[in-house]
């Protein structure tokens, strides 16, 4: 009987276009391929002519060259001319000389929770944090970031209707609900709300933003629920955060075998798992437990640094400093403020360790509750050159980020090639008025300066003619 139910529910489901293509058939991958879109057709093949290339490897633009594009991926790239394919419907965009360069990819997002505020978060129908997702992930793809990878939240709705294009917006690597231990950084609950009650979800487990697992069984458990809802790496709370209020920035969260049992559900699907961290303490406690990436690390010693270079870590940084133009969120004086001076205090010291021990770095922005502070996701990259010189940074934020994405590996839940301009990549584009390698600022203003956005072979904007 249940089985002839789930078979009438699915047959349903593909009438709509909702439960079709995917790259395997697990539920979470059960979206409408691209060609079941409705509308009109799109053009099966584009070409770029006059464009001066930045293929996200090379330190320098290429000379003058034409990209011809066809489906989702990058056909032919020639400086000579390129004829167009038989009975191909072509589009024809003129780049004048400017620069194509790959989709911009953030390593450290959380778009469900980007604009809105914190209270409004905890305190709202999800409807309408939904609702309010959908707009960030369209304005996310409009400043050029074709993918993301998401490390919090009740992501994998919005990242379906994406896929079935219902809806504009980014790629998007999902982890689903962030797992943290009671009191840690990823515990929203308010203090009135403990002791919980034996077998209670809060409200933030019921939406899928964050799991509570307070031992390795649950853990693995809750892990393993994750992966199968399409996760594509797992995210962990492994010491104090800035933005929760039970927990001091130095304490360190979860034990090595709790921290285990989540790399071992990951590995076992052949991905991996990332955590939040600071402290020296919480960073070495995840590396022994085998995880593979350290998000944030701002607080991180010599010798750590050093550890995470002999282990092959990544450190997902960001560029978290006093920003004059956008106030914090926390009032001056407040428990969250001062750790997140704390933090901000840490962030130089941290790329200096990055650069001296060659650790590979992605680049991410970990907006939380700041619809202003989202919309400077350019500008949150252009700030890197504090550090590092531009080509470094778009280096970075391009195919450095796609090598950190690949960590999913089968997991991936998107088959191809990002972050480079390459014969046979996909085709996540932008055509930029100038040269971001000598001024990167044109990324800050992408309204103005990003005249073509492409993803997945298709143009989302044009404003070259």
């Amino acid at each position: 009987m249940q089985a002839t139910v789930l078979r009438t529910v699915l047959r349903g489901l593909a009438c709509l276009g909702l439960a079709a293509g995917g790259a395997s058939a697990s539920w979470a991958q059960q979206a409408a391929a691209p060609s079941a879109k409705a509308g009109m057709p799109q053009p099966s093949a584009v070409l770029i002519e006059n464009v001066r290339i930045f293929n996200g490897v090379a330190d320098k633009l290429s000379a003058p060259a034409n990209v011809l594009v066809q489906g989702n991926t990058i056909k032919t790239i020639s400086s000579a001319p390129i004829s167009a394919p038989a009975d191909a419907v072509l589009t024809r965009i003129d780049g004048s000389g400017r620069t194509l360069m790959p989709g911009l990819i953030d390593a450290h997002t959380h778009i469900m929770f980007s604009t809105l505020p914190q209270l409004v978060i905890l305190t709202s129908d999800v409807g309408f944090i939904n609702v309010a997702a959908v707009k960030a992930a369209n304005d996310t793809l409009m400043r050029g970031f074709t993918s993301i990878r998401d490390l919090g939240g009740p992501v994998f709705g919005l990242k379906r209707g994406i896929d079935a294009g219902l809806v504009a917006g980014p790629r998007i690597w999902p982890s689903g609900a962030f797992l943290s231990q009671s009191g840690g950084h990823g515990d929203f609950r308010l203090p009135n709300e403990l002791p919980v009650r034996p077998g209670e979800f809060t409200f933030s487990e019921r939406a899928g933003a964050a799991v509570i697992a307070d031992n390795a069984d649950t853990v693995r458990q809750r892990s393993r629920e994750l992966l199968a809802l399409g996760a594509s790496q797992i995210k962990l709370m492994a010491g104090g955060g800035v933005s929760s209020s039970f927990d001091p920035l130095d304490v360190t969260q979860y034990t090595v075998p709790e921290l285990r049992a989540a790399v071992e559900a990951a590995e076992n699907w052949g991905t991996y798992v990332t955590v939040h961290a600071y402290t020296p303490r919480a960073v070495r406690q995840a590396i022994e437990a085998g995880v593979r990436c350290i998000d944030h690390g701002q607080l991180l010693d010599e010798a750590t640094a050093k550890l995470m270079a002999d282990k092959g870590v990544w450190w997902s940084l960001q560029p978290f400093v006093e920003d004059p133009h956008h106030p914090s969120a926390f009032p001056e004086g407040s428990p969250n403020r001062l750790k997140q001076l704390e933090m901000f205090g840490g962030t130089d010291a941290a790329y200096a360790l990055a650069k001296k021990y060659k650790i590979k770095t992605a680049w991410g922005t970990d907006t939380l509750f700041d619809a202003a502070a989202a919309a400077t996701q350019g500008a949150q990259l252009a700030k890197m050159t504090r550090w590092y010189s531009p080509v470094e940074v778009l280096k970075m934020a391009t195919s450095g980020n796609a090598e950190l994405l690949a960590l999913s590996g089968l997991r991936s839940p998107y088959r191809g090639r990002l972050g480079v301009v390459q014969e046979g990549a996909l085709a996540d584009l932008l055509l930029v008025d100038g040269n971001p390698i000598e001024n990167i600022a044109l990324i800050a203003e992408p309204a103005k300066n990003l005249l073509v956005i492409m993803k997945d072979g298709r143009v989302v904007k044009n404003i070259t003619q």
